[in-house]
């Protein structure tokens, strides 16, 4: 699944940003809808599932281990699971692209199967560190061999009966809790994770919803979260919400841009995703909540965003959890604040699909906006709402988050701002610039 030529794209102001947008699905929500319809037993059908390319890695991988997914010409996804327990030995390495997600979450479910799966992916997941789920899955019993520095290719030898486990997170990683707690579906007793620092609950959510045994439990350790093995998951109907790390993009371009009113529909709001739009307002941003309700569990509204003046913040690393995904766009916002922000607590970020504090900071620092850079943020001088100077060129890096975060600065800049590679956007948001297009009043 590799990308094609460079797709340099330049991007300048037109004036204020007016409408109405839908994003896509969420993207972790659509990638366990797959997971989990393939190991229920029945008919699940899928509506509103992010069509981009990381999740479409997921669908090939759950194919190419036995199970039966269409799509229909009206959208809906169809999945005819196997079972807990019935996935099927693939004939061919899974190659996932440049999909993080896919990787972690599926070679939690190989762990507990009698199979074996190699995972393969581009240049820029190749150079992603997996050691955070190569430990609990080989302590469940998994025979793991990985390329050097724990990298892909990656082979998974899954073993069943697995050994259930109790697993304290040593970061906070919704993507090394959901593969262990995928692993323990398949294995007998009860396999425990638990999260010092709470992150998205997507995971424990659907399962429940599937009709896995599953508890939550606060206590002076952190969340406990335990699932019971050997489970029979019931097919499901599934909504997926709009993804709140595309909105983010919407939220913080209105935000910017003088004159500006976006309506973004069908926000996932589920709060522990939603830590971008929380500093955003205590930025002085004007966001407001219209139509709140519950789709398939998880809070959704939609988001009409007002510019704002913004004024600078001192970001609680208690939030870099919430919104890992969006400091990318959360630096922008803070390139066209009044003052000094600073954006801690986020090492994450050092090893997503690019290093995107240096990739922020280099890229920022190439349109004027004075950067500190530290190991684990950002600190970022605004311009007080005045346009940053722009008159660069930024290596995207292979990072879809890094191209749409610096196509939002340059709808603020006095210069055009070039994206050297906008190719990676389609692995999260194919129409990202078809939608830009329509927003922009010429």
């Amino acid at each position: 699944m590799s990308h094609s030529a460079p797709q340099p794209v330049e991007i300048s102001p037109r004036g204020a940003l007016t409408g109405r947008v839908t994003v896509p699905g969420d993207k972790s929500i659509s990638h366990r809808s797959l997971m989990l319809s393939g190991l229920a037993v029945g008919e699940s059908r899928i509506e509103g599932l992010l069509e981009g390319e990381d999740v479409l890695a997921t669908a090939a991988a759950m194919r190419a281990m036995g199970v039966t997914i269409e799509r229909s010409d009206d959208g809906v996804w169809r999945v005819w699971g196997v079972g807990v327990g019935g996935l099927l030995q693939p004939q061919a390495a899974l190659d996932m692209g440049n999909s993080g997600t896919s990787t972690r979450l599926l070679a939690g479910l190989v762990a507990s199967h009698p199979i074996t799966a190699t995972f393969t992916g581009d240049a820029s997941l190749s150079k992603r560190p997996m050691g955070r789920v190569i430990e609990p899955l080989s302590l469940m019993g998994a025979d793991i061999t990985a390329s050097p520095g724990g990298r892909l290719p990656m082979m998974v030898r899954g073993i069943n009966p697995a050994v259930p486990i109790d697993y304290t997170l040593p970061v906070a990683s919704a993507q090394v809790k959901s593969a262990v707690l995928l692993a323990g579906l398949n294995t007998p007793g009860v396999t425990r994770v638990i999260e010092p620092v709470a992150t998205r609950d997507h995971s424990e959510r659907m399962l429940a919803g599937f009709g896995a045994t599953l508890t939550v439990e606060a206590t002076n350790r952190g969340r406990v979260i335990a699932i019971t093995g050997e489970a029979e998951l019931k097919p499901q109907q599934i909504v997926v919400p709009g993804d709140p790390s595309s909105a983010a993009f919407w939220a913080v371009a209105a935000s910017i841009v003088p004159g500006s009113e976006v309506t973004i529909a069908n926000v996932g709001l589920n709060p522990t995703r939603a830590g971008l739009f929380t500093a955003l307002r205590m930025m002085g941003a004007d966001i407001t909540e219209v139509d709140p309700r519950t789709v398939g569990g998880e809070p959704v509204a939609d988001l009409v965003v007002r510019h704002a003046p913004l004024t600078a913040i001192d970001v609680s690393p208690d939030l870099a959890p919430s919104m890992i995904d969006e400091y990318p766009v959360l630096f922008v916002a803070a390139a066209f604040a009044q003052g000094r922000t600073v954006a801690r607590g986020a090492h994450e970020l050092r090893v997503k699909e690019s290093d995107r504090i240096a990739a922020m900071a280099t890229a920022l620092g190439a349109c004027g906006v004075a950067i500190e850079e530290f190991e684990d943020g950002l600190a970022v001088t605004g311009t007080g709402g005045d346009p940053i100077p722009g008159d660069a060129t930024i290596a995207s890096l292979l990072d879809h988050r890094i191209a749409m975060a610096m196509a939002v600065a340059g709808l603020h800049a006095r210069q055009p701002i070039t994206i050297d590679d906008a190719a990676p956007v389609a692995t999260s948001y194919p129409d990202f610039f078809t939608t830009l297009d329509g927003l922009r009043v010429a």
